[in-house]
């Protein structure tokens, strides 16, 4: 009896060390999730330390692998060309299935507050900012958010997360499928693009949402590629030290002094609550850490990116070289080649300038964004007449859907677009007191046009306008601008007797500016310089974008 007793005994104390850890996928992989078809999509998650893990799909796909001493394992799973519904089957040391799963189109679609804004925040005209002729997008939103339903339109939102020392590997959400109970919850310019894709391609779309509100570039590009480039390194450097010194005591200290200044001073406005550089979005690096990594490597179509507003007073002139370096390093992490990369330009916002100007942070960043479409497989929706001028927040996220999907329609999908662009400046010659500007896409031919709201653009007589143009003395004039060609433009000003620069649509509102391809697609804004200078004083303002918090 005793010897059994014992037994028994040493069984019951072992039971919680001999326990079996629950073979566990990504949080991508639940029910209601869309799986990138036409490929061998990975599938991994954590399980027992030398665990076997069989993954298999209804379609007949089957996958089996063993979990590595950290408990981590991968497969490639071979993915249907049917839509489904489908099931994954995941099997350890216990069973999970995954239903009404979809085979279609996964894009990942990242960026600031203008892909982070969901149907919900655009939902209806804003009673400070929306002026009346942006009114019915404003109505359109809140219709299409109320009614829209489509169980082939999926959206997995990757939650806020900063992680600056290290990436992560875990995340936590849900796939949701498009209803008028869920379309709150949308990405809108994801939701709208996604929309096109579905009409088209009539495949089931799954959009994979990675943005916040208000972030800089640099927080969404991986470690390692700061350290490869002498200004980069110094960014991350200083930015360590900064995390490697803070005091909250020090830190409080200051804070209460400053309140204690404000109140005897009569000021209403409060400092901001001192908050550990651990915290902070902004922080170099750990976006990519905390929501994009986690991410890596779900089989995906193809990315969107939609930021830059805060980055015209931050680190402004060296945003191209951080955009190209952030392109490629996730392309470098998914392992899945070139895959499409298309960005939302910046949209027109605020007052109007009525002259011309030397230097603008708003449009050197939507400059910029064209000049990164050197890099193989980008495409760039061009937005400077779909703005609002005192909302960075545009409403009318429909032509901005329109236009990023007619880049992927066109040139992922082979449809037959007649245009999937607005003109993109070429190059220059300068003949005499004249500078002769060539375009691509071009489409059927250039044209002064007209946009009003979300209805199709109209061809006018008017001359072309927001051109500007400049001799060695850098004394900007509006100048004179005819379309001499299918694809040219010839542009010069009496005052200027030998020009050497021209600019198109330079500024943060460049409204007006008017020149369009046939097909009724605005041209980008840009100028015929290689390398924009920096603001007159030779300083670039750091102040952060407050509108976009």
């Amino acid at each position: 009896m005793k010897s059994k007793s014992l037994s028994l005994a040493l069984v019951t104390v072992c039971l919680p060390w001999c326990a079996l850890a629950d073979v566990t996928p990504s949080a991508l992989f639940t029910d209601n999730m869309v799986i990138q078809r036409h490929t061998h999509a990975p599938v991994w998650g954590t399980a027992d330390a030398g665990e076997e893990v069989s993954v298999t799909g209804s379609w007949g796909g089957a996958a089996v692998t063993t979990a590595d001493n950290e408990g981590k394992w991968m497969v490639k799973l071979s993915t249907p060309p049917e839509p489904g519904p489908h099931t994954i089957t995941i099997k350890g040391n216990n069973t999970i299935e995954i239903k009404n799963v979809l085979a279609g189109e996964v894009w990942f679609c990242s960026g600031q507050s203008n892909m982070d804004f969901s149907l919900l925040h655009l939902a209806g005209p804003h009673p400070k900012r929306t002026t009346p002729e942006h009114v019915p997008a404003a109505e359109y939103v809140k219709k299409e958010m109320e009614t829209a339903q489509d169980d082939l339109l999926r959206q997995f939102t990757v939650a806020r997360t900063t992680s600056p020392l290290k990436p992560l590997n875990t995340l936590a959400s849900a796939w949701i499928i498009s209803s008028p109970e869920n379309n709150p919850n949308f990405s809108a310019t994801a939701y709208f693009f996604g929309r096109e894709l579905r009409e088209a391609l009539k495949v089931p779309v799954g959009l994979i949402e990675c943005a916040w509100g208000g972030t800089r570039i640099e927080p969404w590009i991986p470690a390692e590629e700061f350290r490869k480039d002498e200004d980069m390194a110094a960014y991350l450097e200083s930015n360590l030290v900064r995390l490697k010194e803070w005091d909250p005591e020090k830190a409080n200290a200051a804070y209460q002094a400053a309140l204690e200044e404000i109140k005897a001073s009569g000021k209403r406005r409060r400092p901001k609550a001192p908050r550990s550089p651990a915290e902070d979005q902004q922080f170099p690096s750990t976006l990519f850490n905390g929501m994009v990594n986690p991410v890596i490597p779900y089989a995906i179509k193809g990315a969107l990116w939609y930021q830059g507003e805060s980055n015209a007073r931050h680190n402004t002139l060296k945003y191209e070289h951080n955009l190209k370096t952030m392109i490629t390093a996730w392309r470098e992490r998914w392992a899945q080649g070139d895959f499409p990369f298309y960005i939302a330009q910046l949209a027109n916002f605020r007052g109007v300038p009525s002259e011309p100007l030397e230097y603008d942070g708003w449009a050197a960043i939507s400059d910029q964004q064209r000049r990164a479409l050197s890099l193989k497989n980008t495409g760039m929706a061009v937005l400077i007449d779909i703005g609002e001028t005192k909302d960075i927040h545009p409403h009318n996220k429909m032509d901005v859907g329109t236009r990023l999907a007619l880049w992927a329609l066109k040139k992922e999908y082979n449809q037959d677009i007649p245009a999937w662009s607005g003109p993109l400046y070429r190059d220059h010659e300068i003949k005499d007191n004249k500078i002769v500007i060539t375009f691509d896409h071009a489409g059927s031919g250039l044209m002064s046009g007209r946009k009003n709201g979300q209805a199709d653009t109209v061809e006018t007589k008017d001359p072309l306008q927001r051109f500007q143009i400049c001799g060695t003395d850098r004394q900007w004039k509006w100048a004179t601008a005819d379309i001499t060609g299918k694809d040219s433009v010839t542009v010069s000003h009496p005052d200027v007797p030998k020009p050497s620069v021209v600019r198109y649509a330079w500024a943060q509102n460049p409204m007006g500016a008017n020149l369009y391809n046939k097909e009724g697609l605005p041209a980008s804004i840009f100028t015929t310089e290689t390398i924009i200078p920096p603001p007159p004083d030779q300083s670039i303002p750091s102040k952060d974008s407050k509108e976009d918090k």
